[in-house]
């Protein structure tokens, strides 16, 4: 952590990452509210926490279920790195394609991506195969949602 890191998160500082993590849609009067800051204050250190960097961005979690896209899959994919660069950008391309991660271990790329249907994913595969080997799980559940990072973690 960085020394302006480190200022910025302080207790107060914390609970308001939480608070904005669990509902990115809060007032600054509510977070002001929960962490005992005025509106001002508040939009002073989510603007400064914005600019050093720490609170990259806002959005929607969408359910991909209920918007026809049913199958989740985790896809390892070991490739040589002279291809990465082909890769990240076919990757970055396809709209499938929620998350990909440069590992180590087996495989190069961990991929998590969203498919309509059992064929949709199959053709997602095999455009990946043509740069390596796949290793491909069906999630079947999720029993630990996306969740934001608490200060707890950096214990």
């Amino acid at each position: 952590m960085t020394f302006d890191s480190e200022k910025l998160l302080d207790d107060t500082g914390w609970q308001l990452l939480q608070a904005l993590q669990d509902d990115a849609r809060l007032s600054f009067a509510e977070l002001g509210r929960r962490v005992g800051l005025s509106p001002p204050a508040v939009a002073e250190r989510v603007r400064r926490m914005e600019e050093a960097g720490i609170i990259t961005g806002y959005s929607a979690q969408v359910n991909a279920e209920k918007i026809g896209l049913p199958l989740t899959a985790l896809i390892g994919l070991t490739t040589t790195p002279q291809q990465y660069p082909q890769i990240i950008a076919l990757l970055n391309d396809l709209p499938e394609v929620l998350e990909c991660h440069h590992v180590t271990g087996g495989c190069s790329f961990s991929i998590k991506a969203i498919a309509s249907s059992m064929s949709h994913l199959e053709a997602l595969i095999e455009k990946l195969s043509r740069f390596g080997s796949t290793a491909t799980s069906i999630v079947l559940s999720s029993p630990v949602k996306l969740r934001g990072i608490s200060h707890s973690a950096c214990d």
